[in-house]
């Protein structure tokens, strides 16, 4: 699944053990019965928001038992029966053939693909064994039914019934009792159910709610759909079930909808037929899926429209609703691309018969993988592929890439519980931006990657951070798990495995893995195993050391030596102890020490870690000592590539040999990351020489102000900008502005206006530092931005195209009334989902208290969509300019915010609300969110309130610094 870049909160150190005093205690099954089948028929009615359920599920267990107990939420139950059947002739029966049938096919799909597995006759073997149909392991792996990439699928046989011959009694009425706490509901019979064979009949209501989760209402401007989110814990929201991973089961899905509405599963359509008589509807019947994982589940309901096309022998739709059907095609030829690229890379082919991939008006999420029928936010998938914006395209673009890789990498193969998430959703983070660099290599993804790695080890660093591997047992827990820990440490760490392993040594271990799980679960263990097995490196050393515990390596270097370079490793922080005596409240304009957060010895965590030298290969640091061969280059790098997930120290001679070369002995992606080194050990107070304060930074900016890269120039100016924000008092933030306008207006100057045919990187460096100078008060920027503006509001040209958005960015802090009256109708009535977006986002750029606070009351107006409620809030809450009128709303109006909130939306503010840097703030922070505490967000107020505490030093630290190093800038 995936969320909003940047949007992602963080989470407090929890080690395996949990969340310590006071944890909610397991809601775990309590296990025995194992499912095979369900076969659902849903009946929505979306004028009223309710929908009906027939459901059978075919399950065996393990003994005998007179209770069953499975998952339910919010729904109301019917009838419930249990029927016992008489082994080989029994329910299952069917499901054995039609994954008998199904494997086969898939095997002869596979067979030419899966060659790559004959190096390794075990894990050919393996392959074999789960192809030809052996039956589930314990821990639900094994074969199922399974349509190849030529749709080789049957419907299940729904003939199996209660009146079935093979019937040892007669069926058994449940008495049903709920547990609504634990979202659960447990089936008790008069007579116990013998172990083997049992089919449960289930009559059920439920609600379309407005929360994005399970089955959900979503609205366009004319109609309503009908939409499932099931990841993690809320497919038992659309139908009673066994709602863990590791219990994966077959599926036949009908829905019974109204005329003229599509229907999209799962898996390809069987049957259209109309009916029931008389009542308006039409019932779409689906064919039989593999086993999966019940939170892969979906269907869609409603008006669509697509566009379609094939790649490889399989289907694939790109959908959305019909005024919007026009912006799907490049999401489209996005997924062909794909789609071709993983069938070589995984050596498997894609495992369903068809693929859909539909945006809906209402979504939480950016997307989420379910098995052959992708969903999307529509701002994820939907772009005008002529005219949208690059970061528009990107987004789409490896969006598409992160959820088509999960079908192979958490939907083919699934952890078998939420602690390995990160197993899901790091390898399709890493794997979004391979995929969609190798399709579109101008777009220079590797310096995104290098920005986000960035930002992930700054959060990993502070005192509020976990292991990527923690225990979530509640689905509040569960729900916390989907962080930048996940996503961005998770995926960074398999980055770093795989420039260390070597490319295609890394793509036969990935191979390797999924080959020995298909249709199963897996674990981690699993997947650094078969790693370490076909590189013959210690992968699984390596990434247990980075799985298993929380934090980021600082790798020391020291003085050349005739033996080499001493390297020692410790854990970095830019937080203190949190047993260190807190300072007070004179620490926001005083001084005060700045304790290091590093373990006593005896308890220090050590990584084993590649460290890969620039020129000189890697080696492995698995002690707190060590050496590394010195470089014969003139300089020493020790990052090459920045693939490393760790920040890097070097002596004061090494650092001026890096400096000396920084622009021609850097790639673009190795100076982002030199530069995120430099920000990391300042706002860690280190006194390494050289590169502990503000001043040395900002050395560092203006050393690089004439690189050509404009990833590497935003990555610099990005944190002159949080200088300004954080450091700076009004008066230094407007000296700050002098020496930016000084040394990067005549840059600016020298690039000229727009040509024909320039390169993207040329564009994209005179847009960013446009936008620079111009929050930096460039007298000629602003004056163009104007220009620019006028020429966009009037319905012309822009004169370049290129700045246009920065152009009303920098014109609407002091705009007036009338320009805001046109921003707001763009924000209500766009129809291109990313301009509607961004124009919701320049209507905080306005600062008057007036405007402001229209802003505040027009997100909880109704008119916003409650998936992006929260962020008009969340951004005048990160802005030094209206946090403070923004906090006063939030608590004015925290009963209207509760009420419109998502899933995870309250989270989202409870994070924005670390952006402030007083010790009062942060007391009041503190105190109203304990007294309105929010769903799933313990850690992201753990993490708010950190960041505020570190915002706090790091003022009071650099601030005299940065005072000193404005004092030596020659006077303007």
């Amino acid at each position: 699944m995936a969320f909003w870049r940047g949007a992602v909160a963080a989470g407090v150190v929890l080690g395996l053990g949990g969340a310590g005093a006071g944890r909610v205690e397991a809601q775990r099954l309590p296990g025995g019965v194992r499912p095979v089948h369900y076969s659902l028929t849903i009946t929505p009615d979306l004028g009223k928001a309710t929908f009906a359920g027939q459901e059978t599920i075919e399950v065996v267990l393990a003994a005998p038992t007179k209770t069953i107990t499975l998952n339910a939420a919010e729904i109301g139950f019917g009838a419930v029966t249990a029927t016992v059947w008489n082994g080989a002739g029994g329910a299952t029966a069917a499901a054995t053939a039609t994954a008998t049938a199904t494997a086969t096919a898939t095997a002869k799909a596979n067979a030419g693909i899966l060659r790559f597995a004959q190096n390794d006759k075990q894990e050919q073997r393996a392959t074999t064994e789960i192809l030809s149909g052996a039956q589930n392991d314990d821990r639900g792996g094994g074969a199922s039914g399974g349509g190849g990439a030529d749709g080789g699928v049957t419907s299940h046989d729904r003939s199996a019934s209660v009146g079935h011959p093979d019937v040892s009694g007669e069926a058994q009425a449940a008495v049903v009792t709920l547990d609504a706490a634990k979202e659960q509901a447990t089936l008790t019979f008069a007579r116990a159910l013998p172990a083997g064979e049992v089919t449960l009949e289930i009559a059920y209501t439920g609600i379309l709610n407005d929360k994005l989760r399970g089955f959900y209402l979503s609205r366009s401007k004319t109609r309503s759909y009908g939409v499932t989110q099931f990841e993690a814990t809320d497919a038992r929201r659309a139908f009673p079930c066994f709602d863990e991973p590791a219990l994966k089961a077959t599926f036949d899905v009908s829905l019974i909808v109204d005329t003229g509405d599509t229907a999209f599963s799962n898996m390809k359509m069987v049957r259209d037929t109309p009916g029931p008589e008389g009542s308006g509807k039409h019932r779409v019947d689906f064919a039989t899926t593999p086993k999966m994982s019940t939170y892969l589940v979906a269907w869609v309901v409603g008006d669509f429209a697509c566009t379609e096309g094939k790649q490889d022998g399989v289907p694939i739709r790109a959908c959305a609703t019909p005024d919007k059907v026009e912006m799907t095609r490049f999401a489209l030829d996005a997924a062909k691309w794909d789609l071709h690229y993983y069938d070589k890379y995984f050596g498997i082919r894609y495992p369903m018969g068809k693929l859909d991939m539909v945006a809906v008006p209402d979504f939480e999420a950016g997307a989420m993988e379910n098995f052959g029928c992708i969903t999307f936010r529509e701002t994820e998938m939907l772009v005008d592929e002529k005219n949208g914006a690059l970061p528009a395209l990107k987004a789409v673009s490896t969006t598409v890439a992160h959820e088509m890789a999960h079908q192979w990498f958490g939907d083919l193969v699934t952890p078998a519980w939420w602690d390995n998430l990160w197993l899901n959703e790091g390898f399709a983070t890493w794997m979004e931006s391979k995929a969609a660099a190798k399709r579109e290599p101008r777009w220079n993804l590797d310096q995104d990657e290098a920005m986000d790695l960035n930002h992930t080890m700054d959060e990993d660093a502070s005192r509020t951070t976990r292991a990527i591997r923690t225990r979530a047992e509640t689905p509040a827990e569960i729900n916390e798990l989907f962080d930048d820990i996940a996503y961005g440490k998770a995926g960074a760490v398999i980055g770093m495995v795989e420039s260390w392993v070597g490319e295609e040594v890394f793509r036969r271990g990935v191979h390797a893995y999924l080959a020995a799980h298909l249709y199963g679960n897996a674990t981690a263990e699993d997947f650094w195993d078969a790693q370490a097995r076909v590189s013959g490196l210690p992968v699984d050393k390596v990434m247990r050391s980075f799985v298993d515990q929380a934090g980021v390596p600082l790798v020391t270097l020291g003085t050349a030596a005739p033996g080499g370079v001493p390297v020692g490793e410790s854990r970095f922080s830019i937080s203190p102890d949190p047993q260190a005596e807190p300072c007070g409240a004179n620490f926001e304009g005083g001084s005060c020490v700045l304790p290091m957060n590093l373990p006593a010895k005896a308890t220090a965590p050590l990584w084993t870690v590649p460290v890969c030298l620039k020129g000189e290969g890697c080696k492995v640091l698995s002690s707190e000592k060590g050496m590394l061969p010195d470089s014969p280059a003139g300089f020493l790098y020790a990052d090459a590539g920045d693939k490393g997930y760790y920040r890097t120290a070097y002596t004061a001679e090494q650092w001026k040999a890096i400096e000396a070369s920084v622009e021609t002995g850097l790639t673009p992606p190795e100076r982002i990351g030199l530069l995120g080194d430099r920000w990391a050990l300042m706002r860690a107070g280190s006194t390494v020489a050289g590169q502990g304060t503000v001043g040395d930074f900002l050395d560092l900016v203006l050393a690089l102000k004439t690189d050509p890269n404009a990833s590497a120039i935003d990555s610099a100016l990005s944190r002159v900008d949080a200088i300004e924000a954080q450091i700076a008092t009004e008066a230094e933030g407007e000296r700050l502005q002098g020496v930016v306008r000084r040394e990067f207006g005549p840059v600016y100057a020298a690039l000229g206006g727009p040509a024909k045919h320039e390169p993207y990187e040329h564009a994209q460096l005179r847009e960013t530092l446009f936008e620079v100078l111009g929050e930096a008060k460039d007298p000629a920027v602003l004056a163009e931005a104007e220009s620019l503006t006028r020429q966009l509001l009037a319905g012309q040209k822009p004169a370049d195209p290129m700045l246009a958005d920065a152009a009303v960015l920098l014109t609407t802090p002091s705009g007036d009334a009338e320009t805001y009256e046109r921003m707001l109708r763009a924000a209500r009535n766009a129809g291109d989902p990313d301009f509607k977006r961004a124009a919701l986002d320049v209507l905080t750029r306005f600062q008057s208290r007036a405007l402001v606070e229209r802003t505040l009351e027009f997100a909880l107006s109704g008119e916003v969509r409650n998936q992006d409620s929260w962020v008009p809030i969340a951004l005048l809450l990160e802005r030094r300019e209206t946090q403070d009128q923004a906090w006063e709303f939030v608590v004015e109006h925290w009963e209207e915010i509760e009420q419109r909130a998502t899933e995870n939306s309250g989270a989202r503010i409870v994070e924005a609300a670390g952006s402030f840097c007083t010790v009062a703030k942060r007391d009041a922070v503190a105190g109203f969110f304990a007294a309105h505490p929010v769903e799933s967000s313990q850690r992201t107020l753990a993490k708010a309130l950190d960041s505020i505490d570190d915002c706090i030093r790091l003022r009071a630290a650099q601030e005299p610094e940065l005072r000193q190093w404005l004092d030596a800038q020659p006077r303007q």
